[in-house]
């Protein structure tokens, strides 16, 4: 036998016993245990939403959930004033006006409204009182909308808005839509998780 072929041989002798001593290192070790099961209930659906959701991307058809109240999304107007945008999101009621304030400064502030028709009221003062509560003026200014859904406004234009403040999160606002006549409304701030939202796709 030539010393090539003697070599070729050694190398070849090596190879298998090292292969041979790996694969029964491996064999020896005991095998991983498996993992122990989640004992913590999980709901089937729970992929449908988080636990109260995200307001800042609610839309037309998504579903809120106020505890046993359910309601859902009708359409919403995008608003923008500078450097500020907020949204509106009119829901489903069986009668009168009702909607979700949703804005991002920097935190979301949200506060759920309920229009006022029937008060002949206007935002001429610093301080205005209704129903007993003495509001006080902390906003006001023009911007610009975007409508989605049905809001009942046209597909774009602008808004004047007077907001006002009273004790224990109370608002009062006025909105007035392409140069209309001014639109009362009292609302109430909300926390995040006030609400769950489903998408609707």
């Amino acid at each position: 036998m030539s010393p090539v072929t003697v070599v070729v041989v050694l190398v070849v002798v090596v190879a298998v016993a090292g292969v041979a001593f790996l694969v029964g290192r491996a064999r020896s070790q005991p095998a991983p245990p498996p993992p122990k099961p989640d004992p913590t209930p999980r709901d089937p659906f729970g992929d449908i939403t988080e636990s109260s959701g995200d307001p800042t991307s609610l839309k037309a058809g998504d579903m809120l959930e106020f505890g046993a109240e359910r309601s859902w999304v009708r359409g919403s107007l995008r608003l923008a004033e500078g450097g500020s945008v907020w949204a509106e999101h009119f829901l489903e009621v069986d009668e009168g006006r009702r909607w979700l304030s949703v804005e991002e400064d920097p935190d979301v502030r949200m506060a759920l409204w309920t229009g006022r028709p029937e008060l002949d009221l206007t935002p001429h003062s610093k301080t205005l009182e209704l129903d007993g509560v003495r509001y006080r003026l902390t906003e006001r200014g023009t911007a610009s909308y975007r409508s989605e859904g049905t809001t009942g406004l046209r597909a774009k234009g602008g808004m004047d808005y007077a907001d006002y403040e009273g004790p224990d999160g109370r608002l009062l606002s006025f909105e007035r839509f392409d140069h209309g006549k001014w639109e009362p409304s009292v609302g109430t701030a909300l926390t995040p998780g006030s609400f769950t939202i489903y998408p609707g796709g």
